[in-house]
């Protein structure tokens, strides 16, 4: 069994932020495998399904993102589900806009909902892919910047790159973790070419 875990806030008015693109990616996960997202458990909205052959649940904590790691904690104890299958999908300042990376282990960086994470599972051995969301303005408020809406011309980057987040977590599930990284962390970026 997987968990895919997309991080985000809930409610419309973080829809479609720089935040969000964790939860776009489960939603975009849910169509391409025909998986409704319509439960409500471990402080989280989800569905269960199969990807890849596999059992798989899309989880999207409705904890805020900043006590992510209460909702996983609560699904990881009641499906015992291994810490390496546990998939967490979300957004990253760091990296360049538009390109995902992905990590078998690691620490949370700047990433509130990750050091939420790690610190309920007490470990960082678990996968996450990181979409980049661009960068803040010089004096521009973090906090602001990631609870922002993507331009128009930035949305179309950001799309192909929840795509692409949504095909490395298929290519995860189905073969392996090796593979996906070697076909997805090569890639540029459309807004790169």
């Amino acid at each position: 069994m997987f968990a895919v875990v997309g991080l985000g806030n809930p409610g419309k008015d973080y829809s479609y932020t720089r935040h969000n693109v964790g939860f776009d990616t489960v939603d975009i996960l849910a169509s391409r495998n025909n998986i409704k997202i319509n439960k409500i458990k471990f402080k989280s909205v989800y569905g269960e399904g199969i990807i890849g052959g596999k059992k798989t649940l899309l989880v999207k904590p409705q904890t805020y993102m900043n006590n992510s790691g209460m909702a996983v904690l609560d699904l990881y104890k009641f499906y015992k589900i291994p810490l390496e299958n546990i998939i967490v999908i979300v957004d990253d300042v760091d990296i360049e806009f538009g390109t995902i990376r992905i990590r078998k282990k690691g620490s949370s960086g700047s990433h509130n909902g990750l050091k939420s994470i790690i610190y309920h599972l007490e470990s960082e051995e678990f996968p996450r892919i990181k979409i980049g969301i661009g960068n803040k303005k010089e004096g521009q408020d973090l906090a602001d910047f990631v609870l922002s809406r993507f331009s128009k011309d930035e949305r179309i980057y950001i799309d192909a790159a929840i795509e692409k987040a949504a095909q490395a977590v298929e290519t995860i599930i189905k073969y392996d973790i090796d593979k996906a990284m070697n076909e997805f962390n090569s890639r540029k970026s459309q807004a790169q070419e």
